[in-house]
């Protein structure tokens, strides 16, 4: 398939093959190592499971579940060997329930499940009996009674070669190649179908708004079962960057010190953490360097991208010298480009960052676009702050009569598997995909997204109040590490807070409070006061009717495992106002 652009989804590492080939196309650390594999040696080693996977008498269109607790090149190997014998691949997030797995497998029949460690096998192989259609567990690293994937690839001699070509050929775009269960935050997961055509589309659009070359590495490590994350990968497969999977969220700044990565992608709420961080190292400076700091802080805060005097643009050049710097050195030193989605930039942050000199392109889209909407344009090259910029190429994007983003292309997914109900509630009678989300298109066709049209709520003197864009606003303290605006048909709105429990415990050293417990932190009246007065001042901002008039500070933290937030740190507001109803309900 020589200089031919990508088709279906395993054509994309042959095409790197072909233009750009890498010693380390894909890489994870392992017990303190980094170990790679070449481009060539991941394509081996993929047809080699697949050729496997014929002889396990895995069929065209059989699914097959991948699970794994961090990315790993392992991940890679079975999407492109699973693809490459016309199999689907149903990839699952690590941290959900096992009755999230039983429905999940139940509902593809999912004969096979690749999986990463001991921990998922005991979910999984603790519902194995209810799912009829599973065969067999193979796992990436040695655990007693489950098979290991050495198995499968033993399994894969040159026999099956002349099979695995004419599979590989009879591959059609438009099939479908990957069912992802959007974990959602109500009710029981959707399969979202999503052909080869739908992603490799995607890809190839996204890449073009990357500034990146193939000398460049990225640093991976949102799930790579989340469709974003994992369409990126193909973005680097496209573009010749070499992929390096972070070894825990808790890990990320090492790996990116270590690195030196020019691309990597980010939730808001990552950026965030990184921006207290930063902050919390300047209020701790004294003297020449702390009035410096803040100095450099508050030019960020005015940044545009034009229109600004010379005197500005000299005095921000001296800024990025002695202070913004070092933040980009925190990134790595090289970075080109972060892509942030999966929800809301405070645009507050997006501009300080872009006064230092970090481009964020901030983007938009759903797992049942596959996913990528729109993407901002890097900066100086028609990037508009505030916004998640202009529609990928190929990409149509409108407003309906109440202001949700209406979208169509090649990446809108086949519809919601065995849910022709489901489908039909979320396209238009026309053909266009209904997001859920609200929104305005400003000059040049630069998407702003306002709020989720689920999550506005009517309080009970008829007003209607958007929470996300607020909640983004709170999170701006260093105080508030989550929160979440309430108040559906009640007279005002509140909000619930997860403090940020490691700078109150820095704060009240300063202050010489005394505790023993996060608890007992986050109980002390001069904590509630200090919080109270940092919520008031945010408070002003927002209309009357808006304002939060209480708040509720939690002792604990909000996590993914405890099911507090999805995958990607977004709210699951029903449930967390189950965990906190008698709470909430004493706030009215």
């Amino acid at each position: 398939m020589a200089n031919q652009e990508p088709k279906r989804l395993f054509d994309f590492a042959y095409y790197a093959l072909k233009n750009h080939p890498r010693k380390d196309a894909l890489n994870t650390k392992s017990k303190g190592v980094w170990e790679s594999l070449s481009t060539e040696d991941y394509l081996s080693k993929a047809e080699k499971l697949a050729r496997g996977l014929i002889d396990l008498g895995v069929e065209p269109g059989d699914k097959i579940a991948i699970i794994s607790t961090n990315n790993r090149m392992e991940w890679n190997v079975c999407d492109q060997a699973i693809l490459s014998v016309g199999a689907i691949d149903v990839p699952v997030y690590p941290t959900i329930t096992s009755e999230d797995y039983n429905f999940i497998f139940n509902d593809a029949e999912v004969k096979y499940c690749f999986l990463s460690d001991k921990g998922l096998f005991d979910k999984v192989n603790a519902i194995k009996d209810q799912v009829p259609s599973l065969k067999n567990i193979f796992s990436f690293e040695p655990i007693n009674n489950c098979d290991s994937w050495d198995v499968v690839l033993s399994k894969g001699d040159e026999k099956h070669q002349s099979e695995l070509t004419e599979r590989m050929a009879s591959v059609k775009p438009e099939e479908l190649a990957t069912l992802i269960y959007t974990s959602g935050t109500t009710g029981t997961p959707k399969g979202v179908m999503l052909s080869h055509n739908n992603i490799t589309q995607n890809a190839i659009a996204a890449a073009e708004r990357l500034p990146v070359d193939p000398v460049a590495k990225g640093l991976s490590f949102l799930p790579l079962c989340h469709s974003y994350e994992r369409v990126l990968v193909y973005v680097y497969m496209k573009t010749g960057v070499g992929t390096y999977y972070a070894e825990s969220l808790e890990t990320i700044g090492d790996n990116l010190r270590e690195i030196h990565p020019e691309v990597f992608s980010a939730v808001p709420r990552l950026l965030e953490k990184v921006f207290d961080r930063i902050m919390d190292k300047g209020k701790n400076l004294s003297g020449i360097k702390r009035l410096l700091f803040f100095w450099a802080v508050g030019l960020a805060e005015q940044y545009e991208h034009e229109g600004k005097s010379s005197l500005y643009k000299f005095q921000l050049k001296m800024a990025r010298k002695i202070i913004f710097s070092k933040w980009k050195e925190a990134l790595g030193g090289k970075v080109l480009a972060i892509a942030s989605g999966a929800a809301a930039l405070n645009p507050k942050l997006a501009r300080i960052f872009a006064g230092a000199g970090v481009n964020i392109q901030e983007g938009y889209g759903l797992t049942e676009t596959s996913p990528v909407l729109t993407v901002n344009l890097p900066t100086g090259k028609g990037h508009v702050l505030g916004t998640v910029g202009p529609p990928l190429n190929g990409v149509e994007i409108k407003l309906d009569s109440d202001g949700e983003i209406l979208a169509k292309g090649p990446n809108i997914m086949m519809g919601y598997y065995g849910r022709p109900d489901l489908t039909a509630e979320v396209m238009t009678e026309d053909g266009w995909f209904r997001t859920g989300d609200i929104g305005k298109i400003l000059a040049g066709g630069y998407l702003k997204i306002t709020d989720r049209k689920k999550e506005i709520f009517k309080s009970s003197g008829g007003k209607y109040i958007a929470p996300q864009n607020m909640e983004n606003v709170f999170k701006e303290s260093p105080f508030v590490e989550q929160c979440m605006v309430a108040g559906e048909n009640k007279k005002f709105p509140v909000l619930l807070i997860q403090p940020q429990f490691d700078f109150i415990a820095s704060w009240c050293e300063r202050k010489e409070i005394k505790f023993t417990s996060n608890e007992e932190m986050v109980k002390h009246p001069e904590v509630i006061s200090r919080i109270k007065k940092e919520i008031d001042g945010k408070n002003e901002q927002f209309a009357k009717w808006e304002q939060v008039k209480k708040i509720y500070i939690c002792n604990e933290a909000w996590t993914i495992p405890s099911g507090h937030l999805t995958p990607t740190m977004k709210l699951r507001r029903k449930p967390i106002l189950s965990m906190y109803s008698e709470d909430y309900e004493s706030l009215f």
